[in-house]
């Protein structure tokens, strides 16, 4: 059994928790309709039962459930700001072997338990701020087998609604301006890569892509679609769905790499398309981290098909493939004049994020966030404003290149007509 001194302020008892911190006072309650923070959370108990305890200055509704693949227990909550300790995501004690929290949709916050196998959700409550006691989330989990564990989940399953859809903006009528549809990677519960900085990939990448979008915009000659504008969790099928919903004629997804400790040094940008089967080793390993992102997030994927397989095989899909390779080799040459690139800046894999198949795709990875020099550029005003006037002249000749061939294939078809 857990002690009940748990949920007692910290300082708690040695052993109960792991480096526990020192009380908090409690907040002033917040303006009615405003998120609740999040102040504290820590673990307690072995590998039969484990207890989250989560303070807040008000309290707040949740659900709770569990998904497999891997095993996982979610927490959705109303809109909390996290003020948490930065080593609070890095906790990990019994049943729990990590956990992340963040924004999951507007007005949406979440947490994601990662287990270290089946567990069941013994308990999950809230209890109201008493005297100068903050109010707590609790969450008691115990080890289960893991057909106990199907059959709660597929029963949560049922009770659960689904994230609802990016709503989709018809172009004004005799708009005929190329859909230019740009995805910045990541955002809200998922952070991306960090490259052991105090910058996250998530925010490299939005205001990257902002800086496009609004050099863009000023041109003109585009309408621009953004995936998402804030820091929001967007799934991965979705970013899909908007750039197909859009009719896009273009899908730039933005991220920035890191390598890990120990694992030698680069630096430089790289534009990656489709392929079932990866370039080398490297696009592999960035394919397999990218596609994970929905997993971190706490999306559940059991009832997804993965559509990657055959759509390279399609001869119907021959152009767009085309295309998305036109489009890479063009961004490479337009930035390589401002932009250091990798020693290798074209390669393809199985991104899940470019299996649009009537969209030409690419993901542009902007340079390494465990890079030094890479990341004074991508952290800079001055750094995202090079690398987003060099995607611009890139985007803006592919589109000239596009059209070139067009008319050239037109001309030579007219030529071919008996007269």
């Amino acid at each position: 059994m857990l002690a009940a001194s748990l949920l007692a302020p910290a300082p708690l008892r040695a052993g109960e928790v792991d480096a526990p911190a020192p009380a908090q006072p409690v907040a002033e309650k917040p303006v009615d309709g405003g998120p609740a923070t999040a102040r504290d959370a820590r673990l307690a108990g072995d590998a039969q039962r484990t207890r989250l305890v989560i303070d807040l200055d008000r309290a707040v509704e949740f659900h709770a459930f569990t998904l497999a693949e891997p095993y996982r227990v979610i927490l959705d909550l109303p809109e909390v700001a996290f003020a948490l300790r930065p080593e609070s995501n890095q906790l990990k004690r019994g049943l729990v072997a990590a956990y992340r929290f963040g924004v999951f949709a507007p007005g949406k916050a979440r947490m994601v338990l990662e287990v270290t196998g089946p567990v069941a959700i013994d308990k999950a409550f809230v209890l109201d701020p008493v005297d100068d006691q903050p109010a707590r989330l609790v969450v008691d989990l115990v080890k289960t087998d893991p057909d106990s564990f199907a059959r709660t989940a597929a029963r949560s399953a049922a009770q659960r609604t689904a994230l609802p859809a990016t709503p989709i903006v018809p172009p004004e009528t005799g708009d005929t301006r190329p859909v230019v549809v740009l995805d910045p990677g990541h955002g809200g519960i998922d952070s991306g890569t960090t490259g052991y900085s105090a910058f996250a990939e998530k925010n490299v990448v939005l205001e990257t892509a902002l800086a496009v979008r609004d050099l863009l915009e000023r041109s003109g000659a585009y309408r621009v679609v953004m995936t998402r504008s804030t820091d929001t969790f967007v799934p991965l099928g979705e970013r899909v769905r908007i750039a197909r919903a859009h009719r896009a004629d273009l899908f730039v997804s933005f991220h920035a790499d890191a390598l890990a400790r120990g694992d030698g040094q680069a630096r430089g940008a790289s534009v990656y398309t489709l392929a079932e089967t990866a370039s080398d080793a490297d696009a592999a390993h960035l394919a397999e981290k990218e596609n994970k992102a929905d997993l971190i997030a706490g999306v559940d994927l059991s009832d997804e098909s993965d559509e990657v397989a055959g759509i390279l095989v399609d001869l119907a899909q021959r152009e767009t493939r085309n295309f998305s390779a036109l489009l890479a080799r063009t961004l490479v040459g337009a930035m390589k004049s401002t932009v250091r690139f990798h020693r290798s800046p074209l390669k393809s894999a199985g991104f899940r994020v470019l299996r649009a198949h009537d969209v030409p795709s690419v993901l542009l990875e902007i340079g390494y966030m465990s890079s030094k020099e890479d990341l004074k550029l991508l952290t800079s005003p001055e750094g995202r404003v090079r690398i987003a006037e060099t995607v611009v002249v890139g985007i803006n000749q592919f589109f000239a290149q596009k059209a070139a061939g067009l008319h050239a294939a037109a001309d030579d078809d007219k030529a071919a007509v008996p007269r």
